[in-house]
């Protein structure tokens, strides 16, 4: 599963945008007064301007042998959050992966991971151009087992580790929905952001097919080779 297109909301459009174009220097595809997208590898990332505040957990894909370059790139230009006495580089042993995490410009969870599986080494310097891809998007639910058969039966795609109560994944290492039940799993970690049930959409690429993903009000409406439409959030 690859993440193609993701669009999220934001009340802090111009510091997200500051954030993103200015300060990590992503590549800007479109922008308007309402909005602003960017190029981050094989996907584009939106921010659409609302009246609302929400609070989100995404990820990005980096080379597997990047990770040391790819924090000390970032370390210079935001702070890169601790996991606790010092420590800031996270290892998830069942994952086969290493990762780090900040804030961006909203105050939402973005980390950088590394997967080990996928042996993608770049041996370029790295840069923000060295960024593989959207890798993760967090869905909040109380019903986690539910909304990850509805993901299996609607994108075809499949649960991949954790549980089906507390907090499940579902997809391939390439792309992930994050699935906490915010009832058992609170907040995400490694921070005290409160999980919710925060609306996006994005475009899915699975099976050599295409997928529109809307979630709003805790509810999953998908549809197959289907254009995003906007969403009236305010």
């Amino acid at each position: 599963m690859k993440i193609k297109e993701l669009k999220l909301f934001t009340n802090k459009l111009e510091t997200e945008k500051k954030f993103y174009l200015k300060t990590l220097g992503f590549e800007v595809v479109t922008e308007n007064e309402n909005q602003f997208s960017f190029k981050v590898g094989w996907s584009i990332f939106t921010f659409i301007q609302s009246s609302l505040s929400y609070k989100y957990h995404y990820c990005f894909l980096i080379p597997s042998n990047k990770l040391n370059e790819a924090f000390e790139w970032i370390n210079k230009r935001v702070a890169v959050l601790d996991i606790e006495d010092g420590i800031k580089i996270v290892n998830f042993e069942t994952w086969n992966a290493d990762s780090f995490y900040f804030y961006d410009g909203s105050g939402n969870l973005a980390e950088f991971i590394v997967r080990y599986d996928l042996k993608n080494e770049n041996l370029d310097d790295f840069n923000i151009s060295s960024v593989i891809g959207i890798n993760e998007i967090g869905i909040g639910t109380t019903d986690v087992e539910k909304t990850n058969s509805q993901l299996e039966k609607e994108l075809g795609t499949k649960f991949w580790k954790g549980d089906l109560n507390r907090f499940a994944t579902n997809g391939s290492q390439e792309g992930l929905f994050l699935i906490p039940n915010y009832e058992l799993k609170e907040i995400w970690y490694p921070t005290k952001i409160k999980i919710k049930a925060e609306p996006f959409e994005a475009i899915i690429e699975n099976n050599n097919k295409i997928y529109s993903v809307k979630f709003k009000n805790g509810k999953i409406k998908t549809t197959i080779n289907s254009d995003m439409e906007g969403l009236n959030l305010d």
